[in-house]
């Protein structure tokens, strides 16, 4: 029996609540819609380290960072090197079962051209090298804006020359000219929504007049000042989200929402190949994001946290159609993107090979809810969640925050200190402390405690703030 196709498709720093079928009617998402009608929606899928690279080689392995000991986005070429050679990358096993395999768009890899099992990749590195020649017809880029900051800016490029589309444009022409006699897997990996924020000027207009959700604070981040300073570190080095006003992050969010819909509107395109090359009846789609963005809550931006709007991120599968599987489902238990790459293998008819932190999340043997999700990003910031109770730590400023994620989903009130939490919490800083002592001991002082660093103060007086720009390095894949 045929193998069947698997296309999986990411954004980067693409937040759990920016879908319209799942409930934000602030958003236009038809597309997206249309794949949670068509397969099963997974709400509750967490990033174990919120960071781009950290979370695509859990993608493509199946081990979380804190496993694999990637836990910032400058410590994978050894491991990701190790796991190619013994072909145990997802892409490599795929092609060793006859797959064609190929990757179109954002790997963020080191070095930036290592294809780590996959047969062809085409990198943002080459959009922008194209367009170097087409000057001055398209020049993408120039208004300035960074990689990290939040600013909104309108593209210097029409639709028809952004990135977005040249990476929808690249995933349809590998549908056309694809090897018809092997199976294919495709990573259709966009850029954005990740900064800058800058849709193109006829997404920026969709937003003209409509309502857009407010940053969430809570009884811990009523004011800036009052929130413990550690979890804004990385907001301050990289961002200045802090600084704006109630009017500018709103602009900030209506930016962000028009990059995910012009996203949303060029996998209308890839669907229709899908559909005009008649590749929908055998071909598995998966639409996930490597990590969220806090995009002002408790005013936070950028990623790395454990906070929902850093780590809760959207994950749809939608099956091969024709047959008969059902669809339009909801699934509420604990997923992680380590699941990705069992569940991948899954669908080609492959076994996950050992030493995976993922399920496959097709199986109907898998228990639902006897998981414990930990976190760990940067050896700094640490998680652990069971059944929605959520402790968060950071040991920038030695902070410790407790959510119940059953009657907060927006982490707006700490229990950290509440008596009727004090069983939850203790079980649960228990367990932080000894999955880091097996897994991350190196963040342990010797008497078994965390060790700790400074908090900045307030504002914010990072060293060495760092707003990520690139413009021509093509040493890097780090072109948004």
């Amino acid at each position: 029996m045929p193998k069947d196709n698997i296309l999986l498709i990411t954004t980067d720093q693409q937040r759990f609540d920016t879908i319209n079928a799942w409930g934000n009617q602030s958003i236009f998402t038809p597309h997206l819609n249309y794949m949670a009608a068509m397969g099963t929606s997974y709400t509750s899928c967490y990033a174990g380290c919120p960071i781009c690279v950290p979370s695509r080689t859990t993608i493509m392995t199946g081990v979380e960072g804190y496993e694999s000991g990637v836990t910032s986005n400058g410590s994978h070429a050894a491991f990701m090197q190790k796991c190619t050679e013994n072909r145990s990358t997802l892409p490599a096993m795929l092609t060793d079962a006859g797959y064609q395999t190929c990757a179109k768009g954002k790997m963020h890899f080191e070095p930036a051209r290592a294809h780590y099992g996959f047969e062809q990749m085409k990198l943002p590195l080459d959009y922008m090298r194209e367009y170097d020649r087409k000057q001055p017809l398209a020049r993408p880029k120039l208004h300035g804006l960074g990689e990290c900051e939040a600013e909104p800016v309108l593209s210097t490029v029409d639709e028809k020359d952004s990135i977005t589309t040249w990476i929808a444009d690249e995933a349809i022409d590998f549908l056309e000219t694809r090897d018809s006699t092997r199976p294919f897997f495709l990573w259709t990996s966009f850029t954005k929504p990740h900064p800058p924020f800058d849709p193109c000027r006829n997404f920026w207009e969709l937003y003209d007049g409509i309502s857009l959700p407010r940053p969430v604070t809570g009884d811990w981040s009523d004011t800036l000042e009052n929130t413990p300073q550690g979890f804004l570190a990385g907001s301050y080095e990289n961002t200045n989200m802090h600084l704006l006003g109630p009017e500018q992050k709103q602009a900030c969010r209506r930016a962000y929402y028009a990059c995910i819909t012009q996203v949303d509107y060029q996998l209308g395109r890839i669907f229709g190949a899908l559909r005009e090359n008649d590749l929908f009846k055998n071909t598995w789609v998966i639409f996930t994001s490597d990590h969220g963005e806090m995009l002002g809550d408790h005013h936070m931006s950028q990623k790395n946290l454990f906070f929902e709007g850093s780590t809760h991120v959207p994950l749809l599968i939608m099956p091969p159609q024709q047959r008969g599987i059902p669809h339009n489902l909801r699934a509420d238990h604990l997923v992680t993107l380590a699941d990705l790459c069992p569940t991948i293998l899954a669908m080609a008819g492959l076994p996950g090979p050992e030493g995976l932190s993922g399920r496959n999340l097709l199986s109907p043997s898998v228990p639902k809810e006897d998981r414990v999700f930990f976190g760990n990003s940067l050896n700094r910031n640490f998680c652990v969640m069971e059944r929605k109770h959520k402790l968060i730590y950071s040991a920038v400023g030695d902070h410790v925050l407790l959510f119940d994620l059953n009657r907060d989903p927006m982490e707006q009130h700490d229990l950290s200190a509440d008596p009727e939490y004090a069983g939850i919490f203790q079980r649960l800083w228990n367990l932080l402390l000894e999955h880091t002592r097996l897994h991350t001991p190196e963040a342990l002082a010797q008497d078994g405690s965390f060790i700790t660093y400074d908090a900045p103060r307030f504002p914010g007086d990072m060293p060495g703030r760092w707003f990520g720009f690139h413009y021509r390095d093509y040493s890097v894949d780090t072109f948004h």
